[in-house]
């Protein structure tokens, strides 16, 4: 649906830049300032339920901190969120950043970082600043390849999802996670 006349999607306002952002009347730099502050707020509490939570058993605060962390940049990031065995949030790591349309992400390099985390799981996530949740075929060989590479020192992955403004994919959701 489309919005009416000076309503912006959330999507387009957590990304937006001062400038655009000042267009809005009755936004000026404090108010900017303030959103940004409120943003990242909203991000540190996400990461800090993510971290004290079992994530399976709260996907949503995984989600909607990938979601916040990720829809609104310009540029593809490649991130590892690291579990315990308990599944209990470790760390998240940036493992790539890119360029507008893709990053290079080599699994020897996730599997070091996995073994220095000492994870027992792991999940992915990029965005896609296209907009477009689908993964392509790259996308699908490079979890493959993941996958593969962690199966071989016991860390599974337990889902990669793929964020875009406004949307977020779910590999494991999908069944495009294989078994």
């Amino acid at each position: 649906p489309r919005q009416g006349a000076g309503q912006e999607q959330p999507a387009v306002l957590f990304g937006a830049n001062e400038s655009h952002l000042r267009q809005v009347p009755g936004i000026g730099r404090a108010k900017f300032v303030q959103f940004q502050v409120v943003l990242e707020i909203a991000r540190r509490i996400l990461a800090e339920e993510m971290t004290c939570t079992d994530a399976l058993s709260s996907p949503k605060a995984v989600r909607e901190y990938l979601r916040l962390s990720l829809q609104s940049l310009p540029h593809e990031v490649f991130v590892g969120v690291f579990l315990n065995a308990q599944n209990q949030v470790i760390a998240s790591d940036d493992l790539s950043i890119g360029t507008l349309t893709q990053t290079s992400v080599y699994p020897r390099e996730v599997v070091k970082r996995a073994l220095a985390h000492n994870a027992a799981s792991v999940i992915f996530a990029h965005n896609h600043p296209s907009g477009t949740t689908e993964p392509s075929s790259a996308d699908r060989y490079l979890t493959r390849a993941l996958t593969d590479a962690l199966k071989t020192v016991d860390i599974k992955v337990l889902d990669h999802f793929i964020v875009a403004p406004g949307n977020i994919l779910s590999f494991a959701e999908r069944g495009l996670l294989a078994a």
